[in-house]
């Protein structure tokens, strides 16, 4: 008898996305092995929706025109369920061909104008409107037929919220209008639109409705049994909370890769992100064995193995477990399988110890992104998160995410130091929980326009943290400028490291501030002077206003009022890193309780449990590191991981996972010390104590 709380074992995913002509040279045999061999516990298949690869008998449902008397479906959930995986259909639902258009344009997505929307890459097939019956209905029936006819434990659905633009259907104009009094907003983010806010409240709640509906329709036919939205990397953000809370039993996070020279550690930022909002719900990383360009598209390629493999362990290292797709069943180019088999095993030979500990940290970076940010940019730009993320690794520092949706008390108290990359939205009230926060001793490292918006993306006259920060704003952000520096100015831990130097690298974007009495400035700004010609390249005036500026009370605060992340992250200056790190250190009070010495780039992920510490080293060391791609990985040399003895702790052992072998353990000033002589692409030191 299945539960439903059989998401809790489904821990390793094959997905087959099949291309319609896919029925006619189907090798189920092939797709049995890969899921055997990776050691896949589920799997989840394309059965319907734009395109049926079953004998539906619902009007419209479009069979592939390959499919014949053949059930491609049906055979693939037959060898699933022989191999004792559970399974998932996978519908789209976000647009029909032109039969289903034609007989029935109610459902169609429209343009401002009225117009039906046709698809941007395929001709003769149109998008189709969330708000419509062909949502609420049509695939509700679809889902329904799948879990009555076959032996699946949920539906899975691509592409679920229809356009992705504002759909100005009749039924959305009605709906709209019904629920708020306005007209649908003409376009996106428009500040001056009254009704756009309002049409983010309104679109959250009735995609939440949606996913209500179907997981009724199907829990009905087999209880079971749920329906599961692929979600983009903040999809969660468009769900109400509490159907998050009642109907969502795991999340899938559709981020299947790099994306241009993004950093191999986006894998993992996905887990994070996602527990920093909903802690307690498992998450799914989407991995494609195919490049992620969203330019050129190459969906039916395979990307470079290590690339694969890194992507898969990084996402999993921090608590996501591994799902990886294959679009089109044709197997043209086998060399992402043995990627896939090994990342897997990884995660078959780790899960044991990893899935009984819980990821825990001292920092916790602040996710400001929100649905429907008013501020231009801020909710699909993160250079200030992306040079923080990239400092904290660098330094070794162990971090989590927390989301300002839930930022409250409670959600703070495990962590000893928040930071704000550039959180420029910050409401009263979560304003207010960073000050009791810091009252209470917490460390805070701030940075750039930080609390200077509300909620609502309206300026403040100053920071809505000043008393916190310990500065008064005294001229708006200033930028983009050229050849800005900043002064070291009398001795702190915030500017030690620097080798002697008098002054680094600036920002781009400043800000004027004021600072408060009883605080210190270890960094002050050189005046402008000109960076051409080069015979006018010197300063004419003493540093001034301060650049850093930190306040010891209950809890320690820097704030720097400049774009440090952003900077950092652009031109990867390590002035800016070690900067930010210092910060960081400083506001935490030392080292982290648990961290890894040693040269190289290693992204750390750390568990605890009553009965001690696992430490997971990724090794992200490649030839292409900051530029995504990754051709191979680069052995770590010797590493130390360093774990701060908790009182009353006694005896502590270690074991390497991934070695499968017992390691010497040395006690060092009140820490437990364990030399890792060689590290590939992951190595996980579980070390556990007796109690006094």
């Amino acid at each position: 008898m299945r539960t439903s709380d059989w998401p809790r074992t489904a821990t390793r995913w094959t997905q087959l996305t099949l291309a319609e002509n896919d029925p006619a040279h189907l090798d189920v045999d092939f797709w049995t092995s890969v899921m055997r061999d990776s050691r896949s516990n589920a799997a989840c298949i394309s059965a319907g929706g734009y395109i049926a690869y079953y004998p539906t008998r619902i009007p419209f449902h479009h069979r592939s025109t390959y499919l014949g008397d053949t059930d491609p479906f049906g055979a693939l959930v037959e060898a699933a369920r022989g191999l004792g995986m559970h399974v998932m259909a996978r519908v789209d639902p976000h647009a029909v061909h032109a039969d289903a258009a034609e007989a029935h344009p109610e459902w169609l997505a429209r343009d401002a104008q009225g117009a039906a929307i046709e698809h941007w890459a395929y001709p003769d097939i149109w998008l189709t409107c969330a708000f419509t019956d062909y949502h609420r209905e049509f695939i509700t029936e679809v889902a329904r037929e799948i879990v009555r006819e076959y032996d699946v434990d949920a539906i899975f659905a691509n592409r679920w919220e229809g356009h992705a633009g504002i759909s100005h259907s009749e039924a959305a104009q009605r709906s709209f209008r019904d629920d708020t009094g306005f007209e649908l907003p003409k376009r996106e983010r428009d500040p001056s639109d009254p009704a756009w806010p309002a049409y983010v409240v309104w679109r959250r709640r009735r995609l939440s409705e949606l996913v209500s509906i179907w997981d009724a329709a199907v829990k009905d036919l087999r209880p079971h049994a749920r329906f599961i939205p692929n979600l983009g990397m903040f999809a969660a953000r468009d769900l109400e909370p509490e159907l998050v809370r009642r109907v969502y039993p795991m999340f899938v996070v559709d981020k299947q890769g790099r994306s241009g020279d993004e950093a191999p550690w986006a894998a993992g930022r996905v887990a994070k992100r996602s527990r920093g909002l909903y802690p307690d719900r498992p998450i799914g990383l989407i991995t494609s064995v195919g490049p992620e360009h969203h330019q050129h598209r190459w969906k039916d390629s395979v990307a470079p193995p290590e690339e694969v493999r890194t992507w898969i362990v990084d996402g999993f290292a921090q608590g996501a477990f591994p799902w990886f797709t294959k679009f089109n069943a044709t197997v043209s180019d086998p060399r992402w399988v043995p990627a896939v088999v090994e990342a897997f095993g990884l995660h078959a030979r780790l899960e044991p110890v990893l899935s009984e500990m819980a990821v825990t940290a001292e920092v916790a970076l602040l996710d400001p992104s929100r649905a429907g940010q008013l501020k231009v940019g801020a909710a699909h730009t993160f250079p200030d998160e992306n040079g923080f993320y990239q400092a904290l690794v660098e330094a070794r520092i162990p971090f989590e995410f927390i989301a300002d949706q839930a930022l409250s008390a409670e959600r703070l108290r495990p962590y000893k130091v928040l930071v704000l990359a550039n959180a420029e939205q910050l409401g009263d009230a979560e304003c207010q929980v960073i000050r009791e926060y810091v009252a209470a001793g917490g460390g805070l490292v701030a940075a750039h326009q930080s609390s200077l918006y509300d909620e609502h993306g309206d300026l403040r006259d100053g920071f809505g943290l000043a008393d916190v920060f310990g500065v008064d704003l005294t001229a708006p952000v200033r930028g983009p400028v050229k050849n800005n520096y900043i002064a070291l100015t009398g001795e702190h831990p915030v500017n030690a490291g620097f080798g002697g130097a008098k002054r680094i690298i600036g920002g781009s974007h400043l800000l004027r501030v004021e600072a408060r009495p009883g605080t210190r400035v270890p960094f002050r700004f050189v005046p402008d002077f000109p960076d051409l010609p080069m015979e006018e390249l010197y300063a004419r005036q003493a540093p001034d206003a301060p650049a850093v500026i930190t306040r010891e009370g209950p809890g320690r605060v820097v704030y720097i009022p400049f774009d440090i992340g952003a900077i950092f992250w652009e031109a990867l200056q390590a002035d800016h890193g070690l900067l930010i790190a210092n910060a960081v250190r400083w506001a935490l009070g030392g080292e982290p309780e648990a961290t890894v010495r040693g040269p190289g780039l290693a992204d750390l992920a750390v568990r605890r449990d009553e009965h001690g510490v696992a430490v997971t080293v990724v090794n992200l060391t490649n030839p292409m590191a900051m530029r995504g791609a990754i051709r191979e990985t680069i052995p770590l040399p010797p590493q130390t991981v360093s774990v701060a003895l908790p009182p009353g702790a006694q005896g502590a052992t270690a074991r390497l996972l991934v070695a499968d072998a017992e390691a010497a353990t040395v006690m060092c000033d009140g820490r437990v010390e364990v030399e890792l002589a060689d590290v590939g692409l992951i190595e996980v030191v579980h070390l556990t104590w007796e109690w006094s």
